[in-house]
């Protein structure tokens, strides 16, 4: 099978199911189908198609007709599955798809976390397969979205869950299609190190998405200002440690070893840590998280599956994860109304910092 002859489903068409979307619809691929429970979105999108603010480039936008569905209007067999849902929900939704699988329909879960065993749990391993995203976007609704990341910064990283890859090629084959739009030939890559991918990804996740949902600042202002990062290097390293003791070899991020460049104990390598992780993060400092979105809209967000994951993995080797911990925590108690999203919120971490003989 090909690209062009796989009919391919984005289910969950929010904000980054949309950019995906409309990447590979503008890129040549005719049967991709965004499908998402917004009615207003799908109808948006089927009256005026599918449009991307791209927001780092100068609001520069572009417009591209795509197939969008409710999901009670999906029909027939789908052959690939980008799964953008919330994973919280994984094993409810793959069960409803399921009638829309045949027994080689593969999944490609592009969720943060770890989401790919809940997702082989209800399809087997042999169908799993997991995308490191690395890009983000806002909803704006009604067909519309803002990529807030800069193009030569987007990229997906492919591989399978204890499988052989085998479809790991068709994966990069259409993911290839988005990268005709945003003219970056390393938006897709096959990885034989997915677990290594994720990890690298989570512990990006981990330090600015948490420190976004209980500061509300982006990824930029998180990585400038001197508190919070400091704390995100803190979060950082304990994803570094939890990923070595468990095994995991992180996969480089945008071609530099996070372990060398971010995790080192010495005080010269932490100096040197704290100088770069602003320009480390420069093509992403438009970025909000999305569970600051999501806590501000009155919603749950999934800092069980980001931070919460780090913590229990770190429980599973015998490593502590003070910082992540607080940042669970501290977002539970913003979600139940205990707490305000505020950069005071900084030092609420004073305590942790004592414990692990730390200064800001």
């Amino acid at each position: 099978m090909t690209a062009r002859e796989a009919k391919i489903a984005i289910y969950g068409a929010g904000a980054m199911g949309t950019v995906l979307g409309a990447f590979l619809t503008k890129g040549g691929l005719e049967k991709v189908y965004l499908i998402t429970r917004n009615k207003a979105h799908v109808e948006g999108m089927k009256t005026n198609g599918a449009t991307v603010v791209w927001e780092a480039h100068g609001g520069v936008e572009f417009n591209v007709k795509v197939n969008a569905l409710l999901p009670d209007e999906m029909q027939g067999k789908y052959d690939v599955i980008f799964l953008m849902t919330k994973q919280r929900y994984n094993a409810d939704i793959l069960t409803d798809l399921l009638p829309f699988m045949h027994e080689n329909t593969v999944v490609c879960t592009t969720q943060n976390g770890l989401p790919e065993q809940s997702v082989a749990e209800i399809i087997g391993a042999e169908r799993t397969y997991g995308a490191a995203t690395s890009f983000g976007a806002t909803f704006i609704g009604g067909g519309k979205v803002a990529l807030t990341s800069k193009i030569e910064a987007m990229s997906m990283e492919i591989g399978g869950y204890q499988n052989d890859n085998a479809f790991t090629p068709l994966l990069t084959e259409i993911l290839g299609y988005a990268s005709r739009i945003n003219n970056n030939e390393s938006f897709a890559t096959a990885s034989e190190n997915l677990l290594g991918a994720r990890w690298a990804k989570l512990a990006v996740n981990a330090a600015f998405s948490g420190l976004s949902v209980v500061t509300g600042m982006t990824f930029g202002e998180v990585a400038k200002k001197h508190k919070t990062r400091k704390l995100a290097l803190c979060i950082l390293r304990e994803c570094i440690d939890v990923a070595k003791a468990s095994g995991v070899q992180l996969a480089k991020m945008q071609g530099h070893d996070m372990e060398k460049l971010l995790g080192g104990k010495t005080a010269f390598r932490r100096f040197i840590a704290y100088m770069v992780l602003p320009f480390a993060m420069k093509k992403h400092k438009k970025l909000l998280s999305g569970m600051l979105k999501d806590v501000q809209n009155g919603r749950r967000c999934e800092i069980d599956f980001v931070n919460g994951a780090v913590v229990n993995a770190g429980k599973a080797v015998g490593v502590e994860t003070p910082f992540n911990a607080q940042i669970v925590q501290l977002v539970h108690a913003i979600e139940n109304g205990l707490c305000e999203i505020t950069y005071k919120n900084t030092d609420l971490f004073f305590r942790v910092l004592d414990y692990v003989g730390e200064t800001l």
